[in-house]
This record gives structure tokens, C-alpha cells and sequence, in this order.
């Protein structure tokens, strides 16, 4: 007689069967999921409050610092800056070879592409060579809090990914100590120790035209055009561009 077929078939019991303790091990282990997701949620916001009390004392020190220099009829000096923003102003026609080597050290590789930078005398000749093509500054808390939120990506697996969540920094940088946004914009505005790892992390800002348009790219910022080192006025190119 012939011999009877099972009636279900031998390859789909198996993987009922993983599917079933696939599932029962998940059930067992969320509990213990959950309760470190509430642990880290907790720590993020621990987090995200000190250093909003930090950045509000800095402004208070800072402030009290000019109003005792004025009483003393003197002038207070604030420190030098140690984070720029530089933006690329302008395309790759007539570049010579050594500013374009200096544009891609610093990662320019597009018009209106825009990156954070350590200032040092080493960054500061770099930069220097590049000035015809480029708009640089000293971002405030706010333009860095801007672009990291609306146009951050990070550089994950060589890949371009949009940064929605803090899962993102910590699988990357977990190992730096930086779990979340919050982490991430701390350690470039105070350009901290982990800067180059979290500088490197995120990929060039690309920025859109400003809106209005640029005045003269040609000419310097100080003789009335939009290259070169424009200080504080940078947060205000970077509004109309992000």
C-alpha cells in the first residue's frame, strides 16, 4: 500500500515550531526590554536637563562678567571661540588644486554644503586658504540646536541615514559616552573630547540657497560681499539657508 503523506508538510511544522519559541522568548524577554527603555528614557531626560541649566548659567556668568567689568569702568574679553561653521559659497569652476584639497579635507565637496569645525591654528590656515569660497562664523547654541535637528544625518555603515531617533547616535556612539541628540548637540557646541568622533559622525549639512540670495561671492564680508569670517552674523546666514 502506499504510503501515507503527513498532512502538513514536514518543512512548514518546523518553522512553525521556531516561530513559536521565537515569539515565546520574545514575550519572556520583553518585561526586561521595556524596563531598560523607561531606565533610558529617564537618564536621556536627566540629561537633556543639566545641560539646559549648564548653557543657562554660561549665559548668566557671561552677563555678569560685562557688568562687572562696566562698573569697574573697564572691558570684559570673552574667550576666543573654539566651534566655526563654515558654508561652501561657491562651485568647483576655477578652484585651484590646493584650495580644492583643502575643500575636501574639510569635507566641502558641494556648493551650500556646511560643516562644524574646531578652531585651531592648524583649521585656522585651512581655513584661511579656502576664504574665497567659503562663509564661516561662530554658530550659537540655537543654529547648532537648528541644523542637527532639521538637517542632521549621520554617517551609518558608510550610509546617509536622517537622524529621527536617539537609537541612531547610541548605536554609533554609545561607546563615546553619547546616547542621545542632546549628547551629540552638547559635545559639538562645547567642542568636548569626543568632538571629532561626533563631528565625524555627522555628515555635511546640505544647505538650501538663502533665501534673498548671497550679495557679492566674490567679495569679502567685510568689503560688502559674503566670503570669509562674518563672526556672530553666520547664525543669521544659516536662518535663511536651513
Amino acid at each position: 500500500s502506499a504510503k501515507k503523506l503527513p498532512s502538513v508538510p514536514e518543512s512548514l511544522r518546523k518553522k512553525r515550531t521556531s516561530v513559536r519559541v521565537r515569539l515565546a522568548a520574545r514575550a519572556k524577554a520583553l518585561p526586561t526590554i521595556r524596563k531598560r527603555q523607561v531606565a533610558r528614557r529617564k537618564l536621556i531626560f536627566k540629561r537633556a536637563e543639566k545641560y539646559a541649566k549648564e548653557y543657562q548659567q554660561a549665559e548668566k556668568d557671561l552677563i555678569s562678567k560685562h557688568r562687572e567689568a562696566r562698573k569697574a569702568n573697564n572691558y570684559y574679553v570673552p574667550d576666543e571661540p573654539r566651534l566655526a561653521f563654515v558654508i561652501r559659497i561657491r562651485g568647483i569652476n576655477g578652484v585651484a588644486p590646493k584650495v580644492r584639497k583643502v575643500l575636501q579635507l574639510l569635507r566641502l565637496r558641494q556648493i551650500h554644503n556646511g560643516v562644524f569645525v574646531r578652531l585651531n591654528k592648524a583649521s585656522m590656515n585651512l581655513l584661511r586658504i579656502a576664504e574665497p569660497f567659503i562663509a564661516w562664523g561662530y554658530p550659537n547654541l540655537k543654529t547648532v540646536k537648528e541644523l542637527i535637528y532639521k538637517r542632521g544625518h549621520g554617517k551609518i555603515n558608510g550610509s546617509r541615514i536622517a537622524l529621527t531617533d536617539n537609537k541612531l547616535v547610541q548605536k554609533t556612539l554609545g561607546r563615546r559616552g553619547l546616547i542621545c541628540m542632546e549628547d551629540l548637540i552638547h559635545e559639538i557646541f562645547t567642542v568636548g573630547d569626543n568632538f571629532k568622533w561626533a563631528n565625524n559622525y555627522l555628515w555635511p549639512f546640505k544647505l538650501s540657497s538663502p533665501l534673498g540670495g548671497f550679495r557679492k561671492i566674490t567679495n569679502h564680508y567685510v568689503e560688502g560681499g559674503d566670503c570669509g569670517n562674518r563672526e556672530d552674523a553666520i547664525n543669521t546666514l544659516v536662518r535663511r539657508m536651513n
